[in-house]
């Protein structure tokens, strides 16, 4: 929600610099609006929905491309559609998300661009748009953020084993060229359409030209899962792609994009952010638990007590609760090259896997150990909390798709006009 937020204030400021400067009256619906859609005896007017494509006009910064305002306005209204939804499960569960909360986040997007609510509320006034259409949009995401986290966080449970998984992936990874693109899919539901398609594929890259983004253009016309990020789809190899697109991402240099070109039943505009080859490694890092003794305490019982290190919780950084016997201290140490431990050390630091502890090693006149908690093999990889974090993120947005899939089944929903492409 934040990143098309952000956008939003981008385009708004924009395209405001280039409106008139007097303060505009607030939009308001006119007589003789339709009704769109009805969610649970909700209606969704006409009205609403062209405020919605407003703001996402405003988001893309442009003029939208020609034949493409019947797609957008079919996605404005099923977005409005889910967001009564998620406000009617709230409601229904008695959940709400304070007035403040709302302001708050209003705020935020306003001094993230540098102005105040005021200021943004102007800029959207300017285009027509009416600051309660933004507010509701942010009421909606924040109550079903909290309410999804609220229910089923608990239940997400990313195990070691899921993450040295993503972890063997991205090693393996590192072994042939990859490629960061992003993709916007033109459906081709009728082939009869191709052409028309084809001509909106490359308006857009007439936009782009005039210095519309490519991700805010995503956002708004991909009919692609990636759409959501802006059509992101981050590192890839061409092992992961269709062939004709790693085909075509093999022609491509970075920053340049695609004419829209055939795939599946889509039309693929695709644009090349960067291109790395295969990874070189560089310096290894290690986070470990180190455990020290003095030789006072002799060499069998610190061996014993190393011994124990691994069934200890050092790895979460929690040594004031590890005991391995008097005089016998524990710490967990962050991630540091290779180069900052002794020689004695780097021959076990190199062998060890995570869980994994060394065997006793005597050096400066004490006696030491560590326990493995995380390697980086110097291939510039994410590090296992933020793979951990990425995989708890997609858990949870999985079922909130889900939840959200059971709450329309749950719900009457009526459509009174139709949602376009």
């Amino acid at each position: 929600m934040r990143a098309l937020l952000t956008a939003i204030l981008a385009g708004t400021a924009a395209l405001g610099a280039a409106a008139a400067q007097d303060e505009q009256p607030e939009p308001r619906p006119q007589v003789g609006t339709a009704v769109a859609a009805v969610v649970n005896d909700d209606p969704i007017s006409t009205f609403d929905v062209q405020q919605r494509v407003r703001l996402m006009m405003a988001t893309a910064g442009a003029q939208l491309p020609e034949g493409a305002l019947e797609q957008m306005q079919g996605q404005a209204l099923r977005d409005l559609i889910e967001e009564r939804l998620k406000l009617s499960e709230a409601e229904r569960l008695e959940f709400t998300v304070s007035d403040e909360e709302v302001n708050a986040e209003l705020e935020r997007i306003a001094s993230s661009g540098g102005g105040t609510v005021a200021e943004l509320e102007r800029d959207l006034a300017q285009q027509g748009i009416a600051l309660d259409s933004l507010r509701e949009r942010i009421r909606a995401d924040i109550t079903w953020e909290q309410l999804v986290r609220g229910r089923y966080s608990s239940r997400v449970n990313v195990t070691d084993e899921e993450v040295e998984d993503v972890l063997t992936d991205l090693r393996a990874r590192t072994q042939d060229e990859q490629f960061l693109v992003s993709e916007i899919c033109l459906p081709l539901d009728d082939p009869s359409q191709a052409q028309q398609m084809q001509q909106v594929g490359f308006q857009m890259i007439e936009q782009m030209r005039q210095g519309v983004p490519f991700r805010a253009l995503a956002q708004q016309f991909s009919a692609c899962p990636s759409a959501a990020r802006g059509g992101d789809l981050g590192w890839m190899r061409a092992s992961e792609m269709r062939p004709e697109i790693a085909q075509l991402a093999s022609t491509l240099e970075p920053g340049s994009v695609s004419a829209p070109v055939p795939s599946g039943d889509m039309l693929v505009l695709l644009a090349m952010r960067e291109r790395r080859s295969a990874a070189q490694a560089g310096e290894r890092s290690y986070e470990v638990a180190y455990a020290g003794a003095p030789m006072s305490v002799g060499r069998d019982t610190a061996a014993a007590a190393f011994d124990r290190l691994r069934l200890t919780n050092a790895c979460n950084a929690e040594t004031l609760s590890v005991d391995l016997g008097e005089g016998i201290g524990v710490t967990a140490l962050p991630m540091l090259p290779e180069s900052a431990f002794e020689a004695p050390f780097r021959p076990a630091l190199s062998t060890l896997q995570r869980g994994e502890t060394s065997d006793l090693i005597e050096s400066n006149g004490a006696y030491h150990a560590v326990m493995m908690c995380a390697r980086d093999e110097g291939l510039g990889l994410p590090s296992r909390s933020q793979i951990e974090n990425q995989l708890y993120t997609e858990a949870l947005d999985r079922i909130s798709r889900r939840y959200l899939r059971d709450v329309e089944r749950d719900s009457a929903v009526q459509m009174r006009l139709g949602t376009g492409g």
